[in-house]
C-alpha cells in the first residue's frame, strides 16, 4: 500500500487491484486517526501499518459510502480496533446491512456499483454539517443516495469520495471517462452528483482529495471545468434534463 502526506493533516493510503486505483485517508487528529473509508478486502493490516508508522492509532472509522471498494476492509478493521467509533450516514448504513431499497421521495433509479454487506454496525449515524473530529460532514449524494464527503476547515481539504474522480481527469460522479470508467458506471443519479458537485466546489476547498486517483492541489479551476462537463451531460442536446435516471433521451 502506498501512503503519501499531504500538509500536517491527510495521508492518502493507495491500493493498486487490477490497475484500479482506490483510495482511503487517515485525518490526523489530537487523539490519532480518523479513517476516512476501508478501502478494499484485504487492505486492514496495511491500513494499520500505516497509522502506527505516521505515529498514532486509529480512533475512528468514517464512510463517504457502501460500495464494496471503500468498505471491504471495515469488518476485519473493527473486529482489529474494538473501542474506535464506526461513522456512516443514516442513509447509506441501511445498504451495509443489505437493505438495497430506495425512499419514495428519492429517484427511482436502479442502484448501481458493487455493494458489500457488512456485519459492522456503526456507533454513530451521521447527518449533513455534524462534525467528525475536526473534519465536517457534507452530504453529497448521487454516486449513491447517502454519499457523504468530509471538509478539513484546518487547510481547505476536501475528501469527496466518488462525488469527483481525478484518475483519467477530473471528472463530476457519472461523467464516463473512458480510461477509467468504474466510477460513472457505478454512480446512480447524475443530476443529483451533479448538484452535489456544486456543493462541494461552494466549499472553495485548497486540497481535492477521491476515492479514484491522486490528490489534487488547488483544484478549483479543475472542478469548475468537471461541472461545466456534467452540466452538458445532464442538461442533454436539447437543454433540458433527461428524466429521473439522469440519462440523455435520444
Amino acid at each position: 500500500m502506498r501512503a503519501i502526506a499531504y500538509g500536517e493533516n491527510l495521508i492518502q493510503l493507495t491500493r493498486y487491484p487490477r490497475l484500479f486505483p482506490v483510495n482511503c485517508y487517515l485525518v490526523r487528529e489530537e487523539d490519532g486517526f480518523t479513517l476516512v473509508d476501508a478501502g478494499i478486502a484485504g487492505s486492514e493490516e496495511d491500513i494499520l501499518e500505516a497509522a502506527r508508522e505516521h505515529g498514532g492509532d486509529i480512533r475512528r472509522i468514517a464512510l463517504t459510502h457502501a460500495h464494496g471498494d471503500h468498505v471491504g476492509s471495515l469488518d476485519a478493521l473493527s473486529r482489529s480496533l474494538p473501542d474506535a467509533e464506526v461513522l456512516v450516514s443514516a442513509r447509506e448504513t441501511r445498504f451495509l446491512s443489505g437493505d438495497m431499497s430506495l425512499d419514495p421521495e428519492e429517484p427511482q433509479v436502479k442502484l448501481r456499483g458493487g455493494w458489500r454487506v457488512c456485519e459492522t454496525r456503526p456507533t454513530r449515524l451521521l447527518t449533513p454539517d455534524e462534525k467528525v473530529g475536526s473534519i465536517t460532514c457534507i452530504a453529497s449524494p448521487g454516486h449513491t443516495p447517502g454519499h457523504l464527503a468530509f471538509f478539513d476547515a484546518r487547510d481547505g481539504t476536501l475528501i469527496a469520495g466518488d462525488a469527483f474522480q481525478t484518475r483519467a481527469g477530473v471528472a463530476v460522479a457519472g461523467t464516463l471517462r473512458v480510461l477509467f470508467p468504474f466510477p460513472a458506471l457505478a454512480t446512480w443519479h447524475e443530476p443529483t452528483a451533479l448538484e452535489s458537485a456544486r456543493t462541494l466546489r461552494a466549499l472553495d476547498p485548497s486540497r481535492l482529495a477521491v476515492g479514484h486517483g491522486e490528490v489534487l492541489e488547488n483544484p478549483l479551476r479543475a472542478m469548475d471545468q468537471a461541472i461545466a462537463v456534467s452540466e452538458r451531460r445532464v442538461a442533454g442536446p436539447e437543454g433540458k434534463l433527461s428524466g429521473a435516471g439522469g440519462r440523455r433521451v435520444s
